[in-house]
């Protein structure tokens, strides 16, 4: 299965989802983002761009890039899982304010079924996430006790691996089978 994983602000293509993903045997296209250098709609043209050039299947983003994921979701009705995403950037980056808010008035839209999403109830940088609860609270919502907004604190191979599951009714399952280890139900 060919993902998509978007790392956040700061951080690197090589982030713990990828981790995840990569003992999952996916098949992972990890872009790097200057997020103080390239505007919202030079990164969503990066993204839409790699999601047809690359056939993705399935979308991951980490805090910020959480917020680029929610997009491109909406835009290429792709599932997607979110970790600690920042869903409201316009209020840190008002110099993007625009293209921020039009991004982000999509976000109502989004078909739900194709959102899971995953959450350190201990986010250090985001809060209670409540917004986010608000906003995409379903049967796959995940709160991690103890967890911050750091995505090694949370259980993501797990998460990342329920989810697979999940998606396989939607997403072919002989791409599926090719991203899901035959012992994922084996103590580790």
């Amino acid at each position: 299965m060919n993902v998509l994983n978007i790392h956040g602000y700061s951080g690197n293509p090589h982030n713990s989802a990828y981790t995840a993903l990569n003992e999952l045997e996916c098949n992972i296209i990890s872009p790097s983002f200057d997020y103080d250098n390239e505007a919202p709609d030079q990164i969503m043209g990066r993204l839409r761009y790699l999601a047809v050039d690359q056939r993705i299947e399935m979308i991951i983003g980490t805090s910020l890039g959480g917020f680029y994921a929610a997009a491109l979701s909406y835009e290429r009705n792709l599932p997607v899982i979110l970790v600690n995403p920042f869903l409201m950037p316009f209020l840190t980056f008002p110099e993007y304010i625009n293209p921020f808010i039009s991004l982000f008035g999509t976000f109502s839209k989004l078909d739900r079924s194709n959102v899971s999403c995953i959450i350190g109830a201990e986010d250090e940088l985001l809060g209670d996430h409540q917004f986010t609860k608000d906003l995409l609270y379903n049967s796959r919502f995940r709160s991690v006790p103890g967890g911050k907004h750091s995505g090694a604190t949370l259980p993501l191979t797990e998460y990342f691996r329920e989810m697979l599951h999940y998606y396989e009714d939607i997403l072919p399952k002989k791409e599926i089978a090719e991203c899901v280890p035959t012992n994922i139900f084996e103590d580790d």
